[in-house]
């Protein structure tokens, strides 16, 4: 069994409640500075909703994007953060289905 599969296979719980806490946190950063921005207060950083879909949380930035109906504009969100979701589950599937040898 290929070592990444066994180690994805044993920690697939972890791994996926990692991945729901940083989409949890991406869905309400969205939320947050939807509403920062009609009241034109401070808003989160572009880089930060970035940085936390690359910690995992891509699904939650891209459901948030639609839902809040925030940063649809930007082509850099708009194509962004569904690469980085497609990057992320590619992985996820090549790994889970990788054959080989350890």
């Amino acid at each position: 069994m290929n070592a990444w599969r066994e180690l994805l296979l044993g920690f697939w719980p972890w791994l996926a409640g990692w991945a729901g806490i940083m989409s949890l946190a991406n869905f309400c950063l969205m939320g947050f500075d939807k509403r920062r921005a009609r009241r034109e207060g401070w808003r989160v950083r572009e880089r930060t909703f970035f940085i936390v879909a690359l910690l995992g949380g891509a699904l939650g930035g891209v459901t948030g994007m639609f839902f809040f109906r925030h940063k649809t504009r930007h082509w850099y969100f708009r194509y962004g953060l569904p690469a980085i979701l497609l990057l992320q589950l590619g992985l996820t599937a090549w790994m889970l289905l990788s054959g080989g040898t350890s």
